[in-house]
Parts: C-alpha cells; sequence; structure tokens
C-alpha cells in the first residue's frame, strides 16, 4: 500500500508547511486590520422608560 510510505508525502508535507510558516504567514501578518480593537469602555446611555398610553 503505497500510503503507508512516508517518504514521498513527508517531504510535501514539510515543503507545505515550511512555505506558510516562513513566507506566507509573515505576510499576512503584516496587513494592518482597518479597524483596530479600541480600549475605551463602552458608555452606557441612560434612557427614560417608554409611556404607554393604556396604562
Amino acid at each position: 500500500m503505497p500510503q503507508l510510505n512516508p517518504s514521498p508525502w513527508f517531504f510535501i508535507m514539510l515543503t507545505s508547511w515550511l512555505t506558510y510558516s516562513l513566507i506566507i504567514q509573515p505576510k499576512l501578518l503584516s496587513f494592518v486590520t482597518a479597524n483596530p480593537p479600541s480600549n475605551k469602555t463602552p458608555t452606557t446611555l441612560s434612557t427614560t422608560p417608554w409611556t404607554w398610553p393604556w396604562t
């Protein structure tokens, strides 16, 4: 069964993993997000309850 022979598949997996981790990943991580998270605390709005006409 050729699936159990790790000789060609291990090299392919190793090359693709090294390509991803050394070339593609730093290029993707260099992009700045368009909407960076902020440290501001959310403000709560003071609302008044709705007065229903039939109550």
